[in-house]
């Protein structure tokens, strides 16, 4: 789908068709030919609208002639998550920049734009395209910041549950945890790097505006507190899976150590009545109920002190 906006009086609102100074969002579902007719109407590079589209595309920048291409790797829900896989993946935003127009393109809903479309962010004038730009780049980096919260806080929940627990259930949760945040170090790094190099060749022609060069900057500082939080993050996450995988063990141990110790104990009535019940002759032999009545006593002082014994050893 190909819309076009303004925002007029706090409000944005759908043109039907496009003016200047508009935003132009294409968005899932839309066709090859629908990318070659815009590229032509508007005389940008077909790869300036291809290339957002594959996920694996890396941040960066490019430039022709007056156009001007902006890759942003954004956090998004797993659409295809099962047991194992990524609860968060990273999909690129393209980010075309014309003489009069903004365009942005995507091939999966994304949250950052979402945010746009619903009016919910401040100050938003598309038609100011550096500070709408800038915009984009912040939304990105509080979304990294929101997620990686997320994520910690499901750890959290999770480590809990390991404590007493000897099941594999939660290490696999751990582990979509961990590559969740494989995602957003890669991405995070690659967004800063491309950060770094606009605000260095000044991509986005900020000049001496003061205001919009302070928003950049910090922006930049809070995309490197991201990538130190996913890294902490990360860190921690490998110790827990190690120290938990090892606590599993652990607790497999000590239930078959309690087993194997129950089952030594029930083998002294075993061992008893064996030698009172052999085809030979031994003492008290004869028709009372004395000898039953022995080896009842037996068994059970046997078990008593072999029990006493296991419990002074710890072993049960």
């Amino acid at each position: 789908m190909i819309k076009y906006y303004i925002r007029e009086q706090g409000k944005l609102i759908e043109l039907a068709e496009p003016q200047a100074s508009c935003w132009i969002n294409i968005s899932s579902p839309f066709t090859p030919e629908e990318l070659e007719e815009i590229a032509q109407q508007y005389d940008i590079p077909l790869d300036f609208f291809t290339d957002p589209l594959d996920i694996d595309e890396r941040s960066r920048y490019e430039r022709d002639e007056d156009n001007r291409l902006i890759i942003l790797s954004t956090p998004i829900l797993n659409p295809f998550e099962e047991d194992i896989d990524a609860i968060f993946i990273t999909a690129p935003i393209g980010i075309i920049l014309t003489i009069e127009h903004v365009i942005t393109i995507s091939s999966h809903d994304n949250p950052i734009l979402d945010m746009f479309l619903e009016n919910k962010v401040k100050n938003f004038e598309p038609e100011d395209e550096q500070l709408f730009v800038l915009q984009i780049l912040e939304r990105t980096v509080y979304r990294f910041l929101n997620c990686l919260k997320q994520l910690n806080q499901k750890r959290n929940l999770i480590e809990k549950e390991l404590y007493h627990s000897s099941r594999s259930s939660e290490l696999k949760q751990l582990l979509s945890i961990e590559k969740s945040l494989v995602y957003f170090v890669s991405s995070i790094s690659d967004n800063e790097l491309l950060k770094m190099k606009m605000k260095r060749t000044d991509f986005l022609y900020l000049g001496n505006e003061e205001e919009k060069t302070d928003l950049f900057e910090d922006i930049i500082i809070d995309n490197s507190q991201a990538l130190q939080m996913s890294n902490m993050y990360t860190n921690i996450l490998n110790g827990t899976m190690d120290a938990y995988g090892s606590i599993i063990s652990n607790n497999l141990n000590l239930t078959i150590k309690t087993l194997t110790t129950i089952t030594i104990i029930l083998m002294v009535p075993t061992l008893v009545a064996s030698f009172m019940g052999m085809n030979v002759a031994l003492p008290m032999n004869d028709d009372s109920l004395a000898p039953f009545f022995v080896i009842i006593v037996i068994s059970v002082v046997g078990s008593l002190v072999l029990a006493w014994y296991f419990q002074r050893k710890n072993l049960f």
